[in-house]
């Protein structure tokens, strides 16, 4: 099964990329959904946040209370990283059982819907990785629609993340969302294509011989790393 790695920056498209994927049927494992569903009442990472942070920051009905934890966290790094040494195992942990699903369902590939992608360095554990680019112009200024922010505001938060220039560095496969949605859905036919051709027929064999899939995928993991090691690289002699 090939597992395919979806992301891109703000304001790019990627949600809209990922809503067309589903809708020609290809599986989608969110991240974002993920960690909410991760930190439900009764979940073991509520329970690890509420035991640290206190119960104040519990709703009466026993769910998480978002704003009292954002104000927690906004300020204090430390307690940030508390908060994600908490969740973000959590959110891994279901991927992969979201994708081991996917495997047993017999499907030929499935695509990790992940934002910070490249950032968290889970571009490592995927065989392939879509970047869904605009201009950073584009960016900027559909961030300013959407959310109705001024120019100042929108390149701040732009500025706070890494670069879409830098993550397409990092790509397989580049979906430029810069025209019309239906130049995207034609570049979605486009992409289907491609992924179901780079799956082929070894994701037969992987689901009939688990072990040649075992050692497909720490193939691709070695792979990736070497190929992280040379991307560092070429960035630090990078005048």
């Amino acid at each position: 099964m090939l597992v395919v790695g979806l992301t891109g920056g703000i304001a790019t498209g990627k949600s809209t990329v990922s809503t067309l994927l589903r809708a020609h049927n290809v599986p989608i494992i969110d991240a974002d959904v993920l960690a909410r569903q991760v930190v439900l009442p009764g979940t073991p990472a509520l329970r690890k946040i509420a035991k640290h942070f206190g119960q104040d920051i519990l709703q009466p009905d026993g769910s998480l209370d978002r704003a009292k934890l954002g104000a927690i966290v906004f300020s204090d790094e430390q307690q940030r990283k508390v908060l994600n040494g908490i969740v973000h195992p959590a959110v891994r942990r279901a991927m992969l059982w979201g994708v081991l699903k996917c495997w047993w369902r017999g499907e030929s590939l499935c695509v990790l819907d992940i934002p910070l992608l490249i950032e968290s360095g889970l571009w490592r554990f995927v065989a392939t990785v879509v970047v869904v680019y605009c201009s950073p112009e584009i960016q900027l200024q559909r961030l300013m629609t959407r959310d109705k922010s001024s120019r100042e505001a929108a390149t701040g938060r732009l500025n706070a993340q890494l670069p879409i220039g830098e993550k397409v560095e990092w790509a397989d496969i580049v979906v430029d969302n810069s025209g019309s949605l239906q130049d995207l859905q034609g570049q979605i036919q486009s992409l289907i294509t491609k992924l179901h051709r780079k799956a082929g027929w070894s994701w037969r064999i992987s689901w009939l011989v688990p072990p040649w899939g075992f050692f497909s995928a720490l193939s691709v993991i070695v792979w990736k790393a070497i190929r992280g090691r040379r991307t560092a690289k070429k960035r630090t002699i990078r005048p």
